[in-house]
């Protein structure tokens, strides 16, 4: 397979084959997705990519492009250009869906592309993460989770080609380190990451890649507000306010009580006066 397709490749006139992708061969589960990172020269930023299906260059289809992105919903495609990269994705993967090709659309009509293919399975690919999506923090370390099922040794890469190896090193100035503790689970870990540390990364081992996206991003800071001091008015509870009226309705009553006594003393004392003076008179006459 591999010799004939670099007789097509000479045959078909190629030029430029390695500016598009460092990705020959990725190892997926029937139904589920992949999204394939493709690489190019800058000098291409403006111009029309594709994701062609096929085996051979020249009877390939064209399944998406960006200048036609709405399709099938099978496959989608999105150019950054600032990185110079496009990626395509496919979704619902079946064990028809292997072959394919990245092209850039040259000005003078050729074009420059780079084939790769999907190894479908049905168990567990020999390369495999939960997500190809992984989010980090300036400053911070995330680590990625690698499931293996073939033995060899597994390598960290840029899609640009930089690569480590186990235990640790380094990857444009991040530390990189390698934990394999875990039987069938290769995991990395980058620490000290960078804003510029985003970007296209790769598991190898052997002649399998798996493509992951790191984005690094500022961390959420959180500012406390401003404490007013308020003066805040009493309040009085419910509780409070029902035993206020509950004593009120026992203090008044009883205050008159107490005011009527008073005054019926007053004038009983007033009358035991009066009448022992009109006895004492009557006694002196």
């Amino acid at each position: 397979m591999a010799v004939s397709l670099s007789i097509l490749l000479i045959l078909t006139g190629i030029t430029g084959i390695h500016s598009i992708t460092k990705i020959s061969k990725v190892s997926v589960k029937a139904g589920a997705s992949v999204t394939i990172p493709c690489l190019y020269d800058s000098k291409n930023k403006n111009n029309v990519k594709y994701l062609c299906e096929g085996y051979y260059w020249v009877s390939c289809s064209y399944v998406t492009k960006t200048n036609q992105p709405q399709g099938s919903g099978k496959f989608s495609i999105s150019d950054e250009r600032n990185k110079n990269i496009f990626t395509v994705t496919i979704k619902h993967l079946t064990h028809e869906n292997t072959d394919y090709w990245c092209a850039v659309e040259l000005s003078d009509g050729g074009y420059v592309r780079q084939y790769f293919q999907l190894s479908v399975t049905s168990g567990r690919p020999s390369l495999y993460v939960d997500n190809q999506e992984v989010t980090g923090f300036r400053g911070g370390s995330v680590t990625i989770n690698c499931s293996y099922s073939n033995p060899g040794k597994i390598k960290w890469c840029m899609l640009d080609g930089k690569c480590v190896t186990e235990p640790s090193g380094t990857i444009d100035g991040t530390p990189v380190s390698f934990n394999t503790g875990v039987r069938t689970v290769f995991a990395v870990t980058m620490k000290e990451l960078k804003l510029q540390t985003s970007g296209w990364y790769l598991f190898v081992q052997g002649d399998i890649q798996l493509p992951v996206h790191l984005t690094v991003t500022e961390k959420a800071t959180t500012t406390p507000s401003p404490v007013t001091e308020n003066k805040a008015v009493p309040t009085i509870k419910p509780e409070q306010s029902r035993d206020s009226v509950d004593l009120k309705k026992v203090l008044i009553p009883l205050s008159l009580l107490v005011l009527t006594l008073s005054v019926a003393s007053s004038i009983w004392l007033i009358l035991r006066c009066r009448q022992a003076n009109g006895k004492s008179t009557a006694t002196q006459l």
